[in-house]
């Protein structure tokens, strides 16, 4: 991308974002009728005629039904693609909508109905249009969440989700390029006032952007920062591996147990903590049967484990569990010297007691 955040951007820059989607047989772009998304429509539409044989582009809009707005806005996008030569779908998120966590709740029907589009269109991929400044505010709002390292990577650019690769190829390119692309080619967009809506965590982080920008913390830095980051995790993400198979490689004697995680406990704790703590989140999330497992918890699950193996020499040796809790409905447990991760059993409901 040009230096100038306020350029256009350019056919050559444009086949740069899109490069390794060629060969793709079909591509859904999610547009919402925004700037960002418009004009990733116009430069994917672009890019597709620079090029007989290329990817067949179905654009989707997804309906919330949370502003009355919605429908005309999907609309204009479905004018835009028509005029672009590109097949548009409208989607709606039908049902009841719930009262707290909302934008959480939006975006995971979004995905589920993008992903439900290009699988039924036979697309690979689904392409989002978030742009730098989106990624400099993950950033911020995870770093006030507290988020471990993988979270503070923020977004990635390509992205396996319910089978099919999401995509964001405007990821670092500031989204006042994108308007100057759209003033250029004389495309309109809509404006949607949540955006700027106090009520929501990510407008109130949005509005105080300038001020960091002012000291520094520009949207550029801030993805950079992301990107180093998000460099930092994979290294550690190789060396939790490499970990994994040194534990498996000191069980090769022991016959495993079916549906049970299991480490030698002395060889689990010479380990570096980050290590263990992610080899620990792996064997919660892939036992357990509530959902991912919350970092802080997996943290203080680590912390009881660690002081119980400390403690080992003083604890019964008849093979009687040393330590036993429930994490995300995995069952954790230290005995025999071994920490073992299985499912937890079933609650049962009040009804059933």
């Amino acid at each position: 991308m040009p230096d100038d955040d306020n350029s256009p951007i350019s056919a050559r820059a444009a086949k740069q974002l899109f490069a390794g989607l060629k060969s793709a047989p079909a591509l859904v772009l999610a547009v919402s009728g925004g700037p960002d998304s418009v004009a990733l429509m116009w430069l994917a539409a672009r890019w597709q005629r620079s090029f007989s044989r290329g990817p067949r582009l179905l654009v989707v809009t997804v309906d919330h039904g949370l502003r009355p707005e919605a429908a005309r806005e999907a609309r204009e996008v479905k004018r835009l693609a028509t005029a672009l030569g590109l097949t548009h779908r409208t989607l709606r998120w039908r049902g009841t909508k719930p009262k707290t966590g909302l934008p959480a709740a939006a975006r995971e029907a979004r995905y589920r109905l993008l992903a439900q589009a290009a699988r039924a269109a036979g697309a690979s991929h689904v392409l989002t249009a978030h742009t730098r400044d989106d990624q400099a505010e993950t950033l911020v709002m995870r770093l006030l969440r507290g988020s471990g390292l993988a979270g503070l990577s923020a977004m990635a650019r390509l992205t396996e989700r319910d089978g099919i690769v999401l995509v964001r190829p405007l990821l670092d390119v500031p989204k006042a390029q994108l308007i100057a692309t759209l003033k250029r080619a004389k495309i309109s967009f809509a404006d949607d006032p949540t955006n700027r809506d106090t009520a929501f965590t990510r407008p109130r982080l949005r509005a105080l952007l300038p001020q960091l920008a002012a000291e520094g913390g520009d949207s550029r830095s801030l993805a950079r920062l992301a990107a180093r980051l998000s460099r930092a995790n994979a290294a550690v993400e190789v060396l939790a591996d490499g970990a994994e198979r040194f534990l498996l490689l000191r069980d090769r004697g022991d016959a495993p147990q079916v549906g049970v995680r299991s480490f030698e406990a002395e060889a689990f704790a010479l380990l570096p903590e980050e290590v263990r703590l992610r080899l620990l989140l792996r064997a919660v999330n892939a036992h357990g049967h509530e959902g991912p497992a919350e970092l802080g918890k997996v943290e203080t699950l680590l912390a009881a484990l660690d002081q119980a193996v400390a403690t080992g020499p003083r604890a019964p040796a008849n093979g009687r569990a040393i330590l036993k809790q429930t994490l995300a409905g995995a069952l954790i447990s230290l005995a025999g010297g071994r920490i073992h991760i299985r499912p937890a059993p079933a609650r049962r409901s009040p009804k059933d007691l």
